[in-house]
């Protein structure tokens, strides 16, 4: 702490090291949506498909989650790195007055992504039970619709739990959450990724169940959840938004309970 505390020895001035802004994450982001548009475009999205992966692809199952999880860092840096912004930002900084300022926040981003792979991890499980249930439930082969409008209603009564507003409400303070856990060193640093990120998918989870459930081929849904995603933990006002995403969402799993041909038509 005491190094952020050096910043107020000139008053009115930042240090040399915070002088410089950080581009480099945003690079990160570019890239990765850059990737994202041409496997769009070229219709080179199976990898990150996992209908493909569990029922087409013909791999063993553990090869399949291994090839998901390797894809999915992408989905990690374009979807969710944006909203985490301002705190990337604070450990860079902090990283820059320290014996090893690359190692920081490498070391802070590679915990924040262990938490995210252990989400797509454990969606990646369920989708696999879930196909094995519908294999052996001929009801449910019948009503397959159901497992969307149940993800939908499951995310849209997300947005209005304590749990969502408390993991905002720590998303949206990246400050004040950066001055109480933060600690020198590379190995805080992975821990503070740790936390961040549990509270990120805390905030988050549900909507990326969304975005798992609709398909990562869907350039403009992913665009609209990263959007929705950032204006929540960044823009002042921004938390409302998820009271409004709330509804929306279970105005989408109705329409899906009632009638699904209309959201495939929209592509959802």
């Amino acid at each position: 702490m005491q190094n952020l505390r050096a910043s107020r020895d000139t008053p009115g001035h930042l240090p040399p090291s915070r002088r410089v802004p950080v581009l480099w994450p945003w690079v990160l982001v570019a890239a990765a949506w850059a990737v994202l548009v041409l496997a769009v475009l070229s219709h080179q999205t199976f990898l990150l498909d996992h209908h493909y992966l569990l029922q087409a692809s013909g791999l063993p199952w553990l090869a399949a989650l291994e090839i998901f999880l390797l894809c999915w860092q992408v989905m990690t840096v374009a979807m969710m790195l944006p909203s985490s912004m301002p705190m990337v930002h604070l450990v860079v900084f902090a990283g820059r007055r320290q014996a090893r300022p690359v190692a920081v926040p490498l070391a802070f981003l590679a915990g924040y992504a262990v938490i995210w792979t252990a989400f797509a991890a454990g969606a990646f499980l369920g989708d696999t039970l879930v196909h094995r249930l519908v294999a052996l439930w001929p009801w449910l082969a019948v009503h397959s619709w159901l497992i969307g409008a149940v993800t939908f209603a499951v995310a849209g009564l997300f947005q209005f739990s304590p749990w969502k507003e408390r993991c905002l409400d720590m998303c949206r303070t990246p400050l004040g959450f950066f001055l109480h856990y933060y600690r020198k060193g590379v190995g805080t640093a992975w821990q503070l990724g740790l936390r961040h990120g549990g509270f990120c998918l805390g905030c988050c989870w549900a909507l990326m169940l969304v975005m798992f459930g609709v398909g990562v081929g869907n350039l403009a849904g992913m665009a609209a959840l990263t959007g929705a995603m950032v204006i929540e933990k960044t823009v002042p006002g921004g938390k409302r938004l998820s009271l409004v995403i709330g509804i929306i969402l279970l105005l989408l799993g109705i329409l899906w309970l009632a009638h699904p041909v209309w959201l495939h038509r929209a592509g959802i």
